[in-house]
């Protein structure tokens, strides 16, 4: 393999490690407001043993997040530095602005939510949670605004030519809403939430099916139960939008989506499926007209199809087209949990329902193969391009970079990442198991036990 394969792979491989705990950080922060927020109105001590539980985590998954997310910056300059010699002035801008409005609120406020409980009054700790969860949210709109600015260029002018063109923004406000930011950053936004809940329900299932904080649990699942069903149907309306956009501005990526190759009216809509490249067709389960009605509202209307571009511009359909399907079908079994855990709920039977209560516990993986699914999705049906109709991947790349090099970092970082994902998987085991106890139990344990920790 070349650099510009193995670099892909390298960034691939960083991104969607690193992809585990924003989402995370973000959903458990407005799980945090919640909670926090039931303990002020209603006094119940409870709500606020929860929020220290859950900040604790939250802790956990923020640190993973920061030292994660640093090595995509270094990876700009040493793997793509034509890529970013091109686009530097435009996510200089966006990124500035994270450090501004997101790092430096998190910072700031991150302390008092960690080690204030005692020190300021409730008012002031939940302003500072309030505060930590708009910063996580802040943070994901810049990275959303430089992405969906890849997918849809607006507001910039390119100077200079050959190797020495680069993208110089004309309107910093065409940037930041771009045709596709505000779609996705909804799409993203409402994921992290859908993350947040089902992390919730998984911990709430497992003391459930332990019989352990029990009082808590059922609180948690009260909580979290409804939030994860809302947000499933907000995301079926966001998918849609999104699908209609991506039609619009990235017919290409839409048509891998779906396996259409050749553009006529009544295009089908693939259910499941499996991609024929050699004789360009699809073959599984779809519904007649369905593409079209749903893109279009009209059966008629064709759906642009890959016929209409170079076959050297067609992405990858195979791999494009199963990730894009998995998200999806994710998507419905996440829907199917939470409709089937609602309807038990509600009727006082989810504890008897222990085959239920084990599907919670491992629900916790589902929004997380469906964000992976969905980022690969998104980013591979772009290709072959870096930066949509501007700049193709293959001249993003560092030209003096060997193949030996990118080896060498990618076995460094799997060593790397598979200790850090086993150190948060042991911290987050610890935590769970220790639960949400009360100040004056954790007190008495610390006591009595002299080499707690």
């Amino acid at each position: 393999m070349d650099a510009l394969i193995l670099s892909r792979i390298q960034f691939a491989l960083n991104i969607a490690f690193h992809f585990i705990y924003p989402p995370l950080s973000i959903g458990i922060g407005v799980f945090l407001v919640i909670m926090e927020g039931l303990y002020l109105k209603t006094k119940d001590r409870k709500y606020q043993q929860l929020t220290k539980f859950w900040v604790k985590i939250f802790g956990l998954t923020f640190a993973l997040g920061v030292s994660t997310g640093l090595v995509q910056v270094f990876a700009f300059g040493t793997n793509w530095a034509r890529y970013s010699r091109f686009v530097g002035d435009v996510f200089g801008s966006a990124l500035a602005f994270e450090g501004i409005f997101a790092f430096f609120l998190e910072a700031g406020f991150l302390g008092v939510l960690l080690f204030g409980w005692n020190k300021v009054k409730p008012s002031v700790h939940f302003l500072s949670t309030i505060c930590v969860c708009l910063g996580a949210h802040f943070s994901a709109v810049w990275i959303i605004v430089v992405n969906s600015w890849m997918q849809t260029p607006a507001g910039y002018k390119i100077i200079g030519e050959g190797e020495n063109a680069r993208a110089v923004v004309t309107d910093i406000w065409q940037v930041i809403f771009n045709p596709s930011s505000v779609d996705r950053l909804v799409h993203v936004l409402i994921a992290c939430w859908t993350a947040g809940a089902f992390f919730v329900l998984s911990v709430a299932a497992y003391y459930l099916l332990k019989k352990k904080h029990e009082e808590m649990a059922h609180k948690m699942v009260k909580i979290a139960l409804p939030f994860a069903f809302v947000v499933l149907i907000m995301q079926l309306f966001s998918g849609d939008s999104s699908a209609k956009l991506v039609a619009k501005y990235q017919p290409a990526k839409l048509a891998a989506f779906e396996g259409v190759f050749e553009t006529k009216p009544y295009t089908p809509i693939s259910v499941a499926g499996w991609v024929d490249m050699e004789n360009e067709k699809v073959y599984g389960l779809k519904i007649p007209a369905g593409l079209s009605l749903l893109t279009y509202h009209n059966p008629k209307t064709p759906v642009t199809g890959l016929d209409k571009f170079p076959k050297e511009e067609w992405p990858n359909v195979r791999v494009v087209f199963q990730t894009y399907h998995i998200m999806i079908a994710v998507w419905g079994l996440m829907f199917l949990i939470s409709l089937i855990a609602m309807f038990y709920f509600w009727k006082g039977k989810l504890q008897e329902k222990r085959w239920l209560l084990w599907a919670m516990v491992f629900s916790v993986v589902l929004p997380q193969i469906a964000m992976q699914a969905g980022w690969f999705s998104a980013e591979m049906g772009r290709q072959p391009w870096v930066v949509y109709n501007l700049l193709k991947t293959a001249s993003g790349v560092t030209k003096s970079l060997a193949p030996v090099q990118v080896i060498s970092s990618i076995t460094m970082f799997l060593f790397i990442y598979i200790l850090l994902f086993a150190l948060f998987i042991f911290l987050l085991d610890r935590k769970i198991k220790h639960g949400p106890v009360d100040d004056d139990e954790e007190e008495a344990r610390v006591y009595s036990d002299p080499y707690h920790t």
